[in-house]
C-alpha cells in the first residue's frame, strides 16, 4: 500500500452502539421496566447476603403534587438504599402516606360549596377525605418510582389502613395504661381558622406581624404585710403597670406576676393624664426606659424586692372584681415591659402553670370561633384576631374600654413572632379547652438519654432536638377533627367521667383492626364497649376527638418497623427535612420511648430546604418554582425547560451539601446536565475501545502491566477508596466531587487522551493495547458500580452495553467496586504527579506554538525537557529510555512525535518555551516525516518498501509485533 489515506481500516477506532446522548425520557423508564420485569429489587433485598438495613420512610402528606422537595427527600433515600444494596446488604425500604388530618381535610373542604359543607357528616367528609388521599397516592406514587427511587411500591404503609389505626390505637393504649395520657383544661395553641387544638409542629412563624401592644395600670387595692412600710403611703394613687401585646387577654387576667428576686419601684409620674395614677409601681431597672416610653418623668420614691409585693391585691380596670400579685418564674425580666404580667390562666401556658400553684379559676372568655363569650359582658361576638395584620374587633373595643376606664398608660403596633396555623396560614390563639394530653415530662428523662445514644448526621441535629424535648411538659394529642383516628374513649353520661381501661382498649383495637376507625363513627356505643357495659345499669357516649396527626405518623415504628415481617425494629435511620426535630423525629421517638423506653432509630439524617438559584425560597408568586416533573419530562417550552431525566435530578441532590438549604434552577440544572454527559462520555469511550476485550483471556497481567498502567491502578484505588468513605459518610458531594474529577482530569485529560496512540495504533492484540484495555475494563467496572446509587439508570444503561459477557444481568446485582491490595503503590504517586505536572507545562508551551501556528497538531512537535533536580531527571530519563514496552515513554504522554531530556540546559534556541524553578521546556519541530497511519513524525518513515509511507511502528504493528 503505498497510497495516502489507504491505512485508515488498519487502525483501532472504538466501537459501541451506547448512545452519546442520554436521551433520558425514552431510555430511563426503558431501564425502570427492565428493573421491574427481572425483579432486581425484589429479588436483591431479600437474597443478598449481607446484614438487613433498615431505612424507615417519614411519610409525606397525600395531598397534592410533589415539589422539589420531595424530590431532595426520597433520592436522598434511594442513594443510601442502592448503595446498601450493591454492599450486599438486604434492604426492605416501604413507602408511607400520612393519610389523616387537618391537611387533606382542608383540600376536600375547599372543593365543595358551603351548602354542601353544612350538610355533610362526619363519614361522608370521612369517605370524601379517604378517596382525595388515595387518588394522591397514586400520584405521588407514580412520580417517586419515575425518579427511579425502589421500595415496595405495591405495598406501601398509609396511615389509614386498619391494621395501621388498629397498631396506634395499641400505642395510645399502652401510654393510657402506664399513666402518661390524661384529660386536662388547658391551654393550647388554637386555631379558630380550622376549629381545633393544634401541636406546635403544625405552627409557623411568618415574617411581618405586627399586634397592638398596650401599657397599662390597674389600680391596687390591698398591701401585702411586707410592703405596707414602704408603699401605704401612696394608696389610693397607686397602680400596678403591665404590658401585654394581647389586648383581647384582659378580660381573662386574673393576677399579675412578679418575679421575686427582681428590685420593683413605685416611680412618681409627671403629667401623665391618660391614667387616673399618679404613682406606678414598675421594675427598677426599667425606670429610665419606661420614662422614654410613656414620654413622661417618672421619678423614684421606693424601691423593694419583687416577693414583697405577694398577696397584694388590685380591681380589675374592666370587670367587678379584685385578684391578686403573685410569684411567676424566671420567664419576667426586665428584657421588655414593665417587669409585672398580666396573667390569665386560661390563655398562656405560663399563666397556667403559676395559676394552678395559686389555685386560680381557668377563665376562658373566648370561644372556638375566636370570639368573646358572654363571659366578656359587653365584648360578646367580638373577634378576638384579624386575619390581615390589622387591629381586631376586640382587640380595639379592649384599647377603648381601657382609655375609658382612664387604665391605659400607651398603645402601639409591636412587631415580633406570632404562630398562625401552617395550613390556614391565619393566626392562631393560646385558650384553654378540654384536651388530651401525652405527658412528657413522665418519660422525659428517658428520652433525652436516648436522644445521646443516637447518631445525628448532621451532629448539630442532637443539639436542635434536645432543648425542644427537655422544655416540652406536654403533648396535646386530641383534635377537633372528623378525618382522623378516634382517641377511643368513653364518657358516663351522668357524671362526665372518663371510662377507659385495658378491656376496652383492647376491643376497640379489634373492631379497628377489622373495620377500619370509621366503625368509631358507623357502630353504636354498645357495639363498641366490651360486653360487660352494656346492661350496667350506666348511659355512656363515645369521644369525638381525633388524634393529632403527630400521633399518627410517631406511631409508624409501631404501626409498621414492628409490625411487618420483612422489616426490624427499631430502624436503622430515619431521613427527614430539619423541620421534622419538632415534628417526626420528635413525635416518633416519644411514643417510641413511652411504650418501650427506646428510640425508633439508631441513625437520624436531617437535610435543609430548597430554594432557589438565589437563595430565595420558592414560590409560584416569584415565578421561581423547580417542578421536578418538569426536570424530568420538560416543560411547556422545551427551549427553556428542556427534559433532562431523572438522574440529572438525581446527580444535583448529590451535589448538593444537604445539611444546609440547597438551590435549584435553570443554570444549575445546565451545569449538572453537562457534568452527566462528561461522565456519560467517559463511558462511552471506555466501552468503545473494549469492544474486542474479553477480560477472561485478553487481560494483562498486574506484573506485566507498564508503570503507567500500575499508577492508574493505584490511582483508582484512592478514588473508589474516598467514593466508598463518601457513602459510608453520606457525604455524597464528596462522591460527586471526586467521580467528576476522576472522570475528567484522571481519565478523559490524561490516561484516556495518552492512552490513544497504544489503542488505535497497535496491532489489534499487541500487549501495549491489551493491557491499556486491561486497567480501562477494571476502570469502567468500578465507574459503573460507583455512580450506580446515584446515576441509576445510566448505569445500567452502560452496564447493557458492556462488550464481554457478565454472570450478572444487573449492575446491581455485581455488587460494589472491587479494588485490590496489590495495586496499591503510593510510593508510585509523587513521580507521577511529576509527570502529570511537566506534562500540563508542555502543554502550555504546545499551545503557544499552536497559536503561533509553528505547530497545527501537537504530533507535529518535539520536546526539549531539561528538569533540573537531578534525581528526578534521573528517574524520568531511566523510564524514558529504558521502556521497551512501548508505553512508558515522554513523547506519548505528551502527545508529541519526540520527546527528549536534556541533561543540561538547552531550550535557548525554542521559540516556544518555559522556564520554571523546577525545569524547563522548549518546543521545536519534530524530526523526520509524517507517517501515514499514525501521524507521528519518524525519520524512519521510508524505510520500508512494502509501506514506504509508514514510521517504523506502524510497519510492525501491522505484522503484529507492535
Amino acid at each position: 500500500m503505498t497510497e495516502s489515506g489507504s491505512y485508515k481500516d488498519t487502525v483501532n477506532l472504538p466501537k459501541t452502539k451506547f448512545d452519546m446522548r442520554a436521551n433520558a425520557t425514552k431510555r430511563e423508564p426503558e431501564i425502570q421496566q427492565f428493573w421491574h420485569d427481572n425483579q432486581v429489587y425484589e429479588r436483591l433485598s431479600q437474597e443478598n447476603p449481607g446484614e438487613l438495613f433498615i431505612l424507615h420512610d417519614g411519610p409525606p402528606y397525600a395531598n397534592g403534587s410533589l415539589h422539589i422537595g420531595h424530590a431532595l427527600n426520597k433520592i436522598l433515600k434511594d442513594i443510601i438504599n442502592r448503595y446498601k444494596i450493591l454492599q450486599g446488604h438486604k434492604v426492605s425500604y416501604v413507602p408511607g402516606w400520612d393519610c389523616h388530618g387537618l391537611p387533606t381535610e382542608l383540600k376536600v373542604l375547599q372543593n365543595m360549596k358551603s351548602a354542601e359543607r353544612q350538610s355533610l357528616t362526619p363519614l361522608q367528609l370521612r369517605q370524601k377525605a379517604k378517596d382525595f388521599a388515595l387518588e394522591a397516592v397514586n400520584e405521588q406514587r407514580e412520580s417517586f418510582k419515575r425518579y427511579g427511587v425502589w421500595g415496595d411500591w405495591e405495598h406501601p404503609y398509609l396511615t389509614s389502613n386498619p391494621e395501621y389505626e388498629a397498631a396506634q390505637i395499641a400505642v395510645f393504649g399502652d401510654m393510657f395504661l402506664k399513666g402518661y395520657i390524661y384529660r386536662g383544661l388547658k391551654p393550647v395553641h388554637w386555631s379558630p381558622s380550622s376549629q381545633t387544638a393544634l401541636a406546635e409542629a403544625e405552627l409557623e412563624y411568618p415574617e411581618g406581624h405586627t399586634s397592638p401592644s398596650i401599657y397599662a395600670a390597674f389600680p391596687m387595692t390591698n398591701l401585702a404585710d411586707a410592703a405596707k412600710d414602704k408603699l401605704s403611703e401612696f394608696l389610693p394613687d397607686l397602680g400596678i403597670a403591665i404590658w401585654t401585646t394581647t389586648p383581647w387577654t384582659i378580660p381573662g387576667n386574673l393576677a399579675v406576676a412578679v418575679n421575686p428576686e427582681l428590685n420593683y419601684a413605685v416611680v412618681e409620674a409627671e403629667n401623665l393624664t391618660a391614667v387616673d395614677f399618679k404613682y406606678l409601681i414598675v421594675a427598677a431597672d426599667l425606670a429610665e426606659r419606661l420614662s422614654e416610653t410613656f414620654g413622661t418623668k417618672l421619678t423614684v420614691k421606693a424601691t423593694f424586692k419583687g416577693k414583697d409585693l405577694e398577696h397584694s391585691t388590685y380591681r380589675h380596670p374592666l370587670f367587678d372584681r379584685v385578684s391578686p400579685v403573685i410569684i411567676g418564674g424566671d420567664y419576667i425580666t426586665t428584657e421588655s415591659g414593665t417587669g409585672l404580667v398580666h396573667t390569665a390562666p386560661g390563655h398562656g401556658q405560663e399563666d397556667y402553670i403559676v395559676g394552678q400553684r395559686y389555685h386560680l379559676p381557668i377563665l376562658v372568655p373566648v370561644d372556638g370561633n375566636g370570639k368573646f363569650t358572654e363571659e366578656a359582658g359587653k365584648f360578646a361576638g367580638l373577634k378576638v384576631v384579624s386575619t390581615n395584620n390589622e387591629i381586631s374587633e376586640g382587640n380595639q373595643a379592649i384599647i377603648d374600654a381601657l382609655t375609658e376606664a382612664k387604665s391605659l398608660i400607651k398603645h402601639e403596633p409591636y412587631a415580633h413572632k406570632y404562630p398562625y396555623d401552617w395550613r390556614t396560614k391565619k393566626p392562631t390563639i393560646f385558650r384553654a379547652t378540654e384536651q388530651w394530653f401525652a405527658s412528657v415530662e413522665k418519660f422525659r428523662e428517658t428520652a433525652l438519654k436516648e436522644i445521646k445514644s443516637v447518631q445525628w448526621i448532621p451532629a448539630q441535629g442532637q443539639n436542635r432536638i434536645t432543648p425542644m424535648v427537655a422544655d416540652r411538659s406536654d403533648w396535646c394529642i386530641s383534635r377537633q377533627r372528623s378525618w382522623g383516628v378516634p382517641i377511643p374513649v368513653f364518657y358516663d353520661e351522668e357524671t362526665n367521667e372518663v371510662v377507659l381501661n385495658e378491656d376496652i382498649i383492647k376491643q376497640v383495637q379489634a373492631i379497628i383492626a377489622e373495620k377500619g376507625s370509621d366503625a368509631w363513627w358507623e357502630l353504636s356505643v354498645e357495639d363498641l364497649m366490651p360486653e360487660r357495659y352494656r346492661n350496667d345499669g350506666r348511659n355512656y357516649r363515645k369521644g369525638t376527638d381525633t388524634m393529632d396527626v403527630w400521633f399518627d405518623s410517631g406511631s409508624s415504628w409501631a404501626s409498621v418497623v414492628e409490625q411487618r415481617p420483612e422489616l426490624r425494629y427499631p430502624a436503622d435511620m430515619y431521613l427527614e427535612g430539619s423541620d421534622q426535630h419538632r415534628g417526626w423525629f420528635q413525635s416518633s421517638l416519644l411514643t417510641s420511648v413511652a411504650v418501650n423506653g427506646i428510640a425508633p432509630y439508631k441513625i437520624v439524617l436531617t437535610h435543609g430546604y430548597t430554594l432557589d438559584e438565589k437563595g430565595y425560597k420558592q414560590s409560584k408568586s416569584l415565578g421561581n418554582v423547580i417542578d421536578p416533573r418538569d426536570v424530568i419530562e420538560g416543560g411547556k417550552n422545551q427551549k427553556q425547560e428542556p427534559a433532562y431525566g431523572a438522574d440529572v435530578l438525581r446527580l444535583w441532590v448529590s451535589s448538593v451539601d444537604y445539611t444546609n438549604d440547597v438551590g435549584i434552577g435553570k443554570n444549575t440544572l445546565k451545569q449538572i446536565m453537562d457534568i452527566r454527559n462528561k461522565i456519560r462520555n467517559t463511558a462511552r469511550f471506555l466501552l468503545g475501545n473494549l469492544h474486542d476485550f474479553n477480560p477472561q483471556t485478553d487481560a494483562v497481567a498486574f506484573e506485566d502491566l507498564p508503570q503507567i498502567d500500575k499508577y492508574m491502578l493505584h490511582r483508582m484505588t484512592e478514588v473508589f477508596t474516598e467514593i466508598t468513605q463518601a457513602y459510608e459518610t453520606f457525604q455524597f458531594s464528596r462522591f460527586f466531587q471526586t467521580v467528576q474529577n476522576f472522570c475528567i482530569v484522571d481519565l478523559s485529560n490524561f490516561y484516556l487522551d495518552v492512552g490513544k496512540d497504544r489503542l488505535y495504533i497497535s496491532s489489534e492484540n499487541g500487549s501495549r493495547r491489551r493491557s491499556c484495555q486491561t486497567v480501562m475494563q477494571i476502570a469502567l467496572e468500578n465507574l459503573t458500580k460507583a455512580i450506580a446509587p446515584v446515576l441509576c439508570h445510566m448505569a445500567e444503561d452502560i452496564w447493557q452495553f458492556l462488550p464481554y459477557e457478565t454472570p450478572e444481568k444487573s449492575v446491581f446485582e455485581a455488587g460494589w467496586v472491587q479494588l485490590e491490595e496489590k495495586w496499591k503503590n503510593p510510593e508510585l504517586v509523587k513521580f507521577w504527579e511529576k509527570i502529570r505536572q511537566i506534562r500540563n507545562d508542555v502543554n502550555k508551551v504546545l499551545e503557544e506554538a499552536r497559536i503561533d501556528k509553528m505547530i497545527g497538531s501537537s504530533l507535529e512537535a518535539k520536546v526539549l525537557l531539561y528538569i533540573k533536580d537531578e534525581e528526578l531527571r534521573n528517574s524520568v530519563k531511566s523510564l524514558n529510555d529504558n521502556s521497551k514496552n512501548g508505553v512508558d515513554e515522554l513523547r506519548y504522554f505528551f502527545l508529541t512525535s519526540q520527546a527528549e531530556i536534556l541533561d543540561a540546559p538547552g531550550i535557548e534556541e525554542c521559540k516556544h518555551k518555559l522556564q520554571t524553578d523546577n525545569w524547563e521546556i522548549g518546543v521545536t519541530k519534530a524530526d523526520g516525516e509524517k507517517c501515514d497511519r499514525c501521524w507521528n513524525y519518524s525519520t524512519h518513515v521510508g524505510e520500508s518498501k512494502e509501506h514506504p509511507l509508514l514510521c517504523e511502528r506502524c510497519v510492525s504493528a501491522l505484522a503484529g509485533e507492535f
